[in-house]
């Protein structure tokens, strides 16, 4: 993929729609391409977060591991962000993210990410609107939940 073609991606994820795009060459020139294969995870959860990826084509199932085993909990698609919660609150990856198909995407490492939030606060709010959107879409299932528990209950 070329250098133009990756910053046109980039403008396409809500998250850097309002980055000049001299500033996306510039991440786009210091992010990797990586193609995962279906079944491949693209970060496993508990492990340490040193980046995270944009989806440029695919999708992938985003796992949490219970007692009953895996659960998909959630499908990112193409411009999707996955694994910068773990970059962000310096903590260990909350989910597993598997290919489900062949997935190309654009890793951004941890520095390079920090960088452009420090540089462009709009990405921060950005992060922060995709992070209270999860959150409340969370919420709603875990009371999801806890009504068919109490339900099955009575």
């Amino acid at each position: 993929m070329s250098l133009q073609r990756d910053v046109e991606v980039l403008r396409g994820v809500p998250l850097f729609a309002k980055i000049e795009p001299a500033k996306l060459k510039l991440l786009a020139f210091t992010s990797e391409h990586i193609e995962f294969l279906d079944g491949e995870d693209i970060c496993k959860e508990g492990e340490l977060g040193d980046a995270a990826y944009i989806l440029l084509d695919g999708k992938a199932l985003v796992q949490v591991l219970t007692e009953q085993g895996r659960v998909t909990v959630a499908t990112v698609k193409k411009n999707d962000i996955v694994g910068e919660i773990a970059i962000l609150c310096d903590v260990p990856r909350t989910a597993t993210v598997t290919a489900d198909g062949r997935v190309m995407a654009l890793r951004i490492s941890k520095d390079g990410f920090f960088h452009l939030v420090q540089q462009f606060p709009q990405v921060a709010v950005e992060v922060m609107h995709e992070l209270a959107a999860r959150l409340h879409q969370t919420t709603q299932q875990l009371i999801q939940s806890a009504a068919g528990k109490a339900a099955s209950r009575s």
